[in-house]
């Protein structure tokens, strides 16, 4: 494992090389010390993880292969962030989330509790690119919000409390708590008694 900064590791990590934990953000280049990583018990951290300073990660968090998490990122815990995602720091996520593989969570970005986004799904954060004007502004997801595959979220929409946006959907605006968003533009309806989460 390839450590910089001063990172702490809580009890009972396994970790598959090569691993790198508290790689220093562009304010700390060429500095020796500087806050590191911090990761709680019992992580899982697959070949190739990347966990950029100050992170902040609880219990039973796990990655898979390839994973990168940029700075000043806080996530709860017991969860699990899937193959070849990147987080681009500044963001937070809550505990007992499930991101699946190949996802994009750009800077400033707000994940509840008990999420789920499924693969290759693109959250963003520049409403007219490439210029951050007015200000770079992720989605907010809040929690129990369940993502399908393959969709893409505007800067700062905000995915209700329990509500659900099917697979391929964009969504433009805000789905209120409890609603299924699908289609492109995304459009609301009522959600399906089997989606439906406490």
């Amino acid at each position: 494992m390839n450590q910089y900064g001063q990172n702490t590791i809580g009890n009972g990590a396994q970790i598959f090389e090569p691993v790198i934990l508290g790689f220093p953000s562009r304010e700390f280049l060429g500095k020796k010390k500087y806050p590191g990583t911090v990761i709680g018990n019992n992580a899982v951290l697959r070949t190739g993880t990347v966990i950029y300073c100050t992170v902040t990660i609880g219990d039973n968090f796990s990655t898979g292969h390839n994973v990168i998490i940029r700075e000043k990122t806080t996530i709860g815990n017991n969860t699990a962030i899937g193959t070849s995602t990147i987080i681009e720091g500044n963001c937070a996520i809550g505990s007992n989330v499930r991101i699946q593989s190949m996802v994009f969570i750009p800077t400033n970005t707000e994940i509840g509790d008990g999420v789920f986004i499924g693969p290759n799904s693109i959250l963003t954060n520049d409403r007219y690119p490439p210029f951050g004007i007015p200000e770079l502004k992720g989605p907010i997801l809040e929690d129990n919000a369940t993502i399908g595959g393959n969709v893409t979220i505007l800067p700062g929409v905000r995915i209700g409390k329990c509500a659900a946006v099917a697979a391929g959907s964009v969504v433009t605006k805000d789905v209120p708590a409890g609603m299924l968003a699908l289609g492109s533009p995304a459009r609301f309806r009522a959600l399906p008694k089997e989606m439906r989460r406490s």
